[in-house]
């Protein structure tokens, strides 16, 4: 993108009554941020869910002295500017009709054909949580992920550590501008994490970490990614509306169980309760249900047994799909009359066995 058009956008960006997905609207009728701005207001009214009130301000000088002002911190800062329409705006968030018109990016970054998730949950991690955070990215560290976090204290900071310990790129999602790391504590890490992925944001050298600033925050989050995996939640927290997002993108959503009694498990029981995630208790359930494959030389070797021993649940399975084909994971859970997460986990032995294998598009046969 070009600094004369960077600085459109940056204006159509700083018109506070014009949200990601109006200005979408409003750039796809027009053709681009520029021409918003050269176009009769009379003609904007005449675009479908455009009122009044919604450009009431669009022309006034004041956005674009504003947009002066942050293109300068840009440029000085080398800051690299990611647009929803260009090539480099991650793909994934292509997709996400409420996704930033314009991102921010600091470091590294390279999110093309890159296996993605999301590692959420409480800032008040328990012992219990990070052992299992931990086990999470070493176990799906030859699958060379990119682990997005918030950079927050907690859940977010430990998957972010435990991904620079595996060599993995990581990607902090922040809540204010690239001008200040919140919190301070953090700013350790920075450099290290620059180095194998980097931060993006939305918002401008202006913006402070207020609170409805890591909400909106959380959309990015889970746009970004192709899962999003809550450790540790309590009752209400901001991983859950992370969560409740990525539901609403059609993302795969993983909890992690923990105990009735444990103030921390809260949130993540209740997502498996009301079937708003699937229940995560083994690492290697990730890469099997998104079907991520690993190349050769980073296959376990698997000797091919001439009888192999099968429990009842597996041989239920098995005689499934034999008879059936091609069948995809829900469905067999549903034939079988096992919860999904059971059939998970039996599928991934019975692949480790050499009686099946996995298929694009989440599907499985027998061999």
């Amino acid at each position: 993108m070009t600094e004369h058009n960077l600085l459109y956008v940056l204006a159509l960006q700083n018109v506070a009554r014009i949200g990601d997905i109006t200005a979408k609207k409003l750039i796809n009728n027009c053709g681009s941020a520029e021409a918003i701005f050269k176009e009769k207001k009379s003609n904007l009214l005449k675009i479908d869910g455009i009122g009044t009130t919604t450009i009431s301000d669009v022309f006034s000088t004041y956005h674009f002295e504003e947009a002066e002002k942050e293109l300068k911190f840009i440029k000085d800062n080398d800051i690299k500017c990611l647009y929803f329409m260009d090539e480099n705006y991650p793909e994934k968030l292509k997709h996400c009709i409420d996704g930033p018109i314009l991102l921010f990016q600091s470091g590294e970054i390279n999110l093309k054909k890159q296996r993605i998730i999301s590692v959420v949950g409480t800032r008040k991690i328990t012992t219990y949580g990070t052992a299992f955070c931990e086990q999470l990215v070493e176990q799906l560290a030859p699958f060379n992920p990119v682990i997005v976090s918030g950079f927050a204290y907690g859940t977010d900071i430990t998957a972010q550590k435990a991904a620079l310990k595996h060599n993995l790129q990581t990607v902090g999602c922040l809540a204010h501008g690239l001008n200040q790391i919140y919190p301070k504590v953090h700013k350790k890490y920075v450099a290290d994490i620059e180095k194998h992925g980097g931060f993006l944001t939305e918002f401008w050298s202006t913006s402070n970490p207020d609170r409805e600033n890591f909400l909106k925050r959380n959309r990015i989050i889970a746009g970004l990614s192709e899962a999003t995996i809550v450790i540790e939640s309590a009752e209400k927290g901001g991983s859950l509306v992370t969560a409740d997002i990525a539901n609403s993108y059609n993302r795969d959503v993983f909890a992690v169980p923990g105990r009735t009694t444990d103030s921390q498990s809260v949130g993540c029981n209740n997502l498996i309760k009301y079937q708003k995630a699937q229940m995560l208790t083994n690492p290697m359930d990730i890469p099997y249900i998104l079907n991520w494959q690993l190349e050769d030389d980073k296959k376990p070797a698997i000797q091919k047994q001439l009888f192999v021993e099968l429990e009842v649940d597996e041989i239920a399975i098995y005689n499934y799909l034999k008879d059936n084909s091609k069948q995809q994971l829900d469905t067999i859970a549903l034939e079988c009359e096992m919860p999904i997460f059971k059939v998970a986990s039996l599928l991934l032995n019975m692949e480790l066995k050499g009686v099946i294998r996995p298929l694009p598009g989440k599907l499985f046969e027998v061999i």
